[in-house]
């Protein structure tokens, strides 16, 4: 048994449709468990107050918004090296998801920042290549959209990921290249100086795997909607030249 029998549709159409309502289950329990403990059980942080809480949704949506990136530039090689048509279609479905998740993450940090920095915005520079990553998915899913041809539009937006790539690891590790700037460090760390308490700790793992599972659960459906938008496809042009 090889992973690249997952490439072949019928083989991913059969597979998903088994896992699908599983991670779609568990998504809902760890996301509904995690948000209230983190919202409603943990109390009030000393020198953040009720804006500490803004990390469940901040962190989980700041780590899936990189690593949906690297998703995609994995899938996006694949398809570059082997020709799967599964993975191309997976690197197209993942990156609105990677564009909300972007979103989300900037905008909780504007409300985090805003009370401790006294600002919105701040041209910081792990904010400012968050900002450019979301600009990348922006013009990623502007590129599928432009050009006709499945094949040449998989080619092209597989090249602007690999370039993409360089601002989804400088959005990670930006803290560490440049010690300006007013973001903090890494919420979570295998350092335990610099880890956060294990009561805000134990409700965000909760809710970073349910997002890693709410993600996976979302590609699986929107990867399968991608392989039968394209059958329709194939199927409609070889009517026209019947």
């Amino acid at each position: 048994m090889s992973i690249w029998e997952y490439a072949n549709p019928v083989k991913f159409m059969k597979t998903s449709s088994l896992v699908l309502p599983w991670v779609t289950g568990l998504a809902a329990v760890c996301l509904v468990v995690g948000l209230y403990w983190g919202f409603f059980l943990t109390p009030e942080a000393e020198n953040f107050k009720q804006s500490v809480k803004v990390i469940y949704v901040h962190v989980p949506s700041a780590m899936m918004a990189i690593n949906i990136w690297v998703m995609m530039l994995v899938t996006s090689l694949i398809w570059l090296i082997r020709r799967h048509h599964v993975s191309a279609l997976a690197a197209k479905a993942a990156a609105p998801i990677g564009l909300v998740m972007t979103f989300i993450a900037l905008v909780t940090g504007a409300i985090w920042g805003q009370p401790m920095w006294g600002t919105w915005w701040e041209w910081d520079p792990r904010l400012t290549s968050f900002l450019i990553l979301f600009l990348f998915y922006l013009g990623y899913i502007a590129l599928w959209e432009a050009i006709d041809n499945p094949d040449t539009a998989a080619d092209l937006t597989g090249v602007l990921c690999l370039v993409g790539s360089v601002f989804a690891i400088l959005s990670r590790y930006a803290v560490n290249f440049w010690n300006q700037g007013l973001h903090q460090g890494a919420t979570l760390s295998l350092d335990k100086e610099e880890n956060i308490s294990d009561v805000y700790w134990f409700p965000l793992l909760l809710c970073i795997a349910g997002f890693v599972l709410f993600f996976v659960a979302l590609l699986l459906l929107r990867t399968r909607t991608e392989i039968r938008a394209r059958r329709l496809k194939a199927l409609e042009q070889r009517e026209r030249m019947a």
